[in-house]
């Protein structure tokens, strides 16, 4: 039996028979990468009909995850994201003898709301694994650059035996918050010889990060990436240090060759450590819960929002009138909360 990654069910095909919740709660705790993944289209899914079985599937997984290292990696496109993922996962594989999950998230066109979903063909060697798992999820547009369900994902693998769950974000946007917001380490991918490199870091992206990788270190590209590292920890030393006492390093790694992805492998596990001695990856846990359930009940009520009759009724046309200028944006949102609060009364 070879790994393969697991694509999410096509909008347009026909929604499969959904099993009862303990099917899949067994399914997922055997560590059945089919029930798995069934699993993970229930908790996908847009349908109100599946709301109430995707709450109690993770209700009854919820005792049985939280077991794993979360490492979030993003990095801009072209970076080598996915072959760095490629990479680090048979380091896992291979020469620790663990498992990993990648929970991958496309860009989604704008238009279609379709994804490329190419994880398989650039994880060529991780998606032939049987202790991988690979599960490419659209982004369709949410802020962030993650799948809407990802954290609800990573409870399902962890709860299936998944020691390690690496999520692969879009790098553009919001993703760096959204990553961070829901990973034990966040791992930042840069390149060596793309202009100044020093200019272009972003402030809010290097308070967040925990560790720095410089990727494709080899042949001619080998000098520019020994010197970029240099430039980068030098910059980061102008930061006022971590209230952790954590410095983030700044590794160099060849995904091509191998070369440095142990020793990226190494500065997580040097860190899950501290994390664990001082008691913080417990309280990041819980600060990270928190921001989950407030994340959720602003999706519930945009969501109620928008199903509302009156709401949907008057929103086609206030729009119009914002965009002709008949309105402006402060009265109309007034008015359509006005009437969101109305059906709420008694």
């Amino acid at each position: 039996m070879t790994a393969m990654a697991e694509h999410p069910r096509h909008p347009h095909t026909p929604a499969r028979r959904r099993l009862p919740p303990e099917r899949y709660v067994e399914g997922v705790l055997g560590g059945d990468r089919t029930i798995l993944a069934r699993a993970i289209t229930v908790i996908e899914s847009d349908l109100p009909s599946d709301g109430e079985l995707a709450a109690r599937i993770l209700d009854q997984l919820l005792p049985h995850a939280g077991g794993s290292r979360r490492v979030g990696i993003t990095g801009v496109p072209g970076v080598g994201k996915s072959t760095f993922i490629d990479a680090l996962g048979m380091h896992l594989i291979r020469d620790r003898g663990e498992n990993v999950a990648v929970l991958s998230v496309d860009p989604s066109s704008p238009i279609s709301g379709g994804s490329i979903l190419g994880d398989k063909t650039r994880m060529e060697r991780l998606a032939v694994e049987t202790d991988a798992f690979i599960r490419p999820s659209p982004s369709r547009g949410h802020l962030g650059g993650v799948a809407r369900r990802t954290r609800e994902t990573m409870l399902l693998c962890e709860a299936a035996g998944y020691r390690n769950i690496l999520v692969e974000t879009v790098g553009v946007g919001q993703s760096e918050t959204a990553v961070r917001s829901m990973t034990d380490f966040f791992l930042l991918l840069m390149l060596a010889g793309a202009g100044d490199e020093l200019q272009g870091m972003k402030r809010g992206i290097i308070e967040m990060l925990d560790g720095m990788a410089i990727t494709k270190a080899d042949g001619d590209n080998r000098r520019k990436a020994d010197r970029a590292r240099i430039e980068y920890a030098g910059a980061l030393h102008l930061f006022p240090a971590p209230a952790d006492g954590w410095l983030p390093p700044v590794l160099t790694c060849s995904s091509l060759h191998g070369e440095g992805v142990a020793e990226v492998w190494q500065m997580i596990l040097d860190h899950r450590q501290l994390m664990d001695r001082g008691g913080l990856l417990a309280e990041r846990r819980s600060r990270q819960a928190l921001a989950w359930m407030n994340e959720l009940l602003l999706l519930g009520l945009e969501e109620s929002f928008h199903a509302d009759a009156r709401v949907a009724a008057r929103l086609p046309q206030l729009r119009e009138e914002v965009r002709r200028g008949g309105a402006t944006p402060f009265a109309a949102s007034r008015e359509l909360l006005e009437l969101f609060r109305q059906q709420l009364q008694p």
